[in-house]
Order: structure tokens, then sequence, then C-alpha cells
């Protein structure tokens, strides 16, 4: 009788230990881009919105890099070219502001879904003919392998 259940209990181990997914070896990670939907502003008062997949801006908290892939051939403000950036974030009165490679590029608000960035408001006061750039969430799921 012990040996039995023994026998059966060890079979449970075994049984409910198995794994049906043979890949174990693939990561997932969920990446954070931000489109660049709508940019605004300027002296001539632009309002030019640009489709998903455009203009795409990744930023990489953990090396201070944002990597852009502006596809955009039309001749209107579209923020930055295509290429890989640093930046960092400074807090002035609770406010937070955007810096790319030194320059301050604006101060800028986020949410789930959208983050804007307004170059009228900088950490030394507001201004007046700049842009403000609103970019739309998108994640995707990628093998981290």
């Amino acid at each position: 009788m012990k040996r039995s259940i023994i026998i059966a209990f060890l079979s449970f181990i075994v049984l409910t230990n198995c794994s049906l997914n043979t890949d174990n070896n693939t990561n997932q990670v969920v990446k954070t881009y931000w489109h660049l939907t709508n940019v605004s502003g300027g002296v001539a008062g632009i309002d030019q919105d640009f489709g998903l997949n455009k203009i795409i801006w990744g930023f990489d908290e953990i090396t201070g890099k944002l990597t852009v892939n502006n596809t955009n051939t039309d001749d209107v403000e579209d923020g930055l070219a295509t290429g890989i950036y640093t930046y960092s974030v400074i807090e002035v009165e609770n406010k937070a502001y955007l810096k790319i490679e030194s320059n301050e590029f604006g101060g800028f608000t986020y949410s789930q879904t959208q983050l804007i960035i307004d170059q009228n408001m900088t950490s030394t006061g507001t201004g007046a003919d700049g842009f403000i750039y609103t970019f739309t969430k998108v994640a995707v799921v990628e093998n981290a392998n």
C-alpha cells in the first residue's frame, strides 16, 4: 500500500512539472516607442499631422540614448533626423524638461498613450514660436534573444 502511494505521488510530481513549451530560451520584452503624430506652432503657425510609423522615437532609460527613425521626406518640421542621441531629463519645480545632446529640447508631459513636448516651455521660463510635438505610444513585444 505504501509503495503504491509513493509511486502515485512521484507520478503526480513528474507529470505536473512537465511543460508543453519546448522553447524555454525565448524571452520576450515589451518595448515602448513614441510615434510623432503632430507638430504645431513655430513662427508660421504650422499644424502638420504624420501617420504612425513615419517618425519613431525610442528612449532607452538604461543607456540614456534616444533612437530616432525618421522616414519623412516632406520639407516640414519633423523634429530630429534619424540617428542616436544622448538624452536626459531635468526637473525644475516639479516640471520635467528633455535635454537632447546637452541642449534643452522642451518641457514635456505624458500619459498612458500620449507624449507632448512643448518647446515653448523651458526650465528658465516660457518662450514663443517654439514647436509642440505630439507623440502616440505604441508598445511592441520583441524577443530579447
